[in-house]
């Protein structure tokens, strides 16, 4: 796919010395490219466009529609990746060949990273790769990626627009119980599964604390501020006092809200036993935890052994590790531009700043300081238009609207120093 990306790109005017392809011996295909468009300054470092090619495994047999064919219909595109991120990998590409066709000469050089291994498995990721291995190739001031957007209320009115300034980390954890084991007709208390289950409830049950950024407090004092009810009001007084329980207790009802005040942590996989008629000698559950901006992968766990307080279950986190989350500066050289233009195509609507509660590539960009972003502009209904899911769609107006808004906003950055 990059490859043919990469000759649409030629095609354009594009020379070699502008692409970048890669890949690594172990996973021949598997890889990206990284293509550059040069600006004029020598002094503005560059700005990047970050994409991520694979997609979720799909089943043909579960979907009303074949997921690997794009179908356009009743003003939807469906088909795995049109929400997650295709939709935004082709406003990127067609970007670039406008600019490169219709001779723009930017302050900033542009570049543009589509890699692979966001989505698919841990073998190889190519943000990853690129951070360690290529840095000189993504070095930029920051990076535009997926994240942000509109929603709608499910019926075509946008509500909102959001500009992603922060996101979690993902990282899992297994917790493991061992025992002597023995025959199932003599059954004793001391079973791995009982011990196991009962750190479980203890999981499930544990909270952790409330925390917000700059983003997240200006998140639920905008975003509340535009509701007129209960929730609304107590968003807003939880802005302003992260300690009252009684405005937590009420925005916490809502699931999302719940996991963008505090990290999460929850049971994903089990396993245990060897046969129906022996006592379990191990059991073991996966912890898929997204922890908070600026916590550690080491405190995550250590919260989870206090939690949990039974030296016999033994928590480690699952490789791979992933970096601290390092949030983004709510900077005004990046929201300003972003707000003028959200108020230019969507007259009276709020953009307000928001910390994605998922994870993406850009971690590792942050990791080695490049301040990344979700933008806004296209948009999604309520459902998250079924990323990840079944019946995957992005709206085609919204992806013209947004192929647009995502042209002037990298023009917008590009001309400014």
């Amino acid at each position: 796919l990059a490859e043919r990306i990469a000759a649409h790109l030629k095609a354009a005017g594009f020379e070699d010395k502008d692409i970048t392809l890669f890949s690594v011996p172990d996973h021949p295909k598997e890889g990206g490219l990284v293509a550059v468009l040069a600006g004029t300054s020598k002094t503005a470092k560059p700005i990047l466009l970050l994409g991520h090619l694979d997609v979720v495994e799909a089943r043909r047999e579960d979907w009303t529609r074949d997921p690997f064919t794009l179908i356009e219909e009743n003003g939807y595109f469906y088909g795995r990746g049109t929400a997650d991120m295709k939709d935004m990998d082709a406003a990127w590409i067609d970007a670039m060949m406008r600019f490169k066709q219709g001779g723009y000469h930017p302050k900033r050089t542009i570049k543009m990273a589509l890699t692979c291994g966001e989505e698919t498995t841990y073998a190889f990721n190519g943000a990853q790769w690129l951070a360690r291995n290529r840095p000189d190739l993504i070095a930029a001031a920051f990076a535009l990626n997926e994240g942000g957007g509109g929603r709608t209320d499910g019926h075509g009115k946008l509500l909102m627009e959001y500009i992603q300034v922060g996101e979690k980390a993902a990282q899992n954890y297994r917790l493991e119980t061992v025992n002597a084991g023995g025959h199932s007709s003599i059954p004793i208390r001391d079973n791995a599964i009982y011990q196991l289950a009962d750190a479980l409830v203890k999981l499930r049950a544990y909270e952790f604390p409330v925390k917000l950024t700059d983003t997240t407090r200006q998140f639920f004092a905008k975003a509340g501020a535009v509701r007129d009810d209960e929730l609304g009001r107590a968003m807003v007084a939880l802005a302003k006092n992260p300690d009252d329980r009684s405005a937590e207790a009420i925005v916490s009802r809502d699931r999302i809200y719940h996991s963008m005040l505090r990290t999460t942590c929850v049971a994903t996989l089990l396993e245990g036993g060897h046969a129906n008629n022996a006592l379990p000698q191990r059991a073991a559950a996966n912890a898929n935890c997204r922890i908070f901006p600026g916590e550690t992968v080491e405190g995550t766990r250590a919260a989870l052994v206090a939690a949990i307080a039974d030296p016999g279950v033994k928590v480690t986190p699952v490789p791979p590790v992933r970096p601290v989350a390092i949030p983004p500066p709510l900077d005004p050289k990046i929201v300003g531009p972003a707000e003028k233009l959200v108020g230019r195509y969507f007259p009276g609507m709020p953009l307000v700043p928001t910390m994605s509660t998922g994870a993406t590539d850009g971690i590792f960009l942050e990791a080695i300081g490049i301040p990344v972003y979700g933008v806004p502009g296209p948009w999604e209904d309520p459902d998250g238009n079924g990323a990840h899911g079944l019946n995957e769609r992005c709206s085609v107006r919204a992806a013209f609207v947004g192929r647009d808004f995502l042209t002037d906003l990298i023009k917008a950055y590009a001309d400014s120093t």
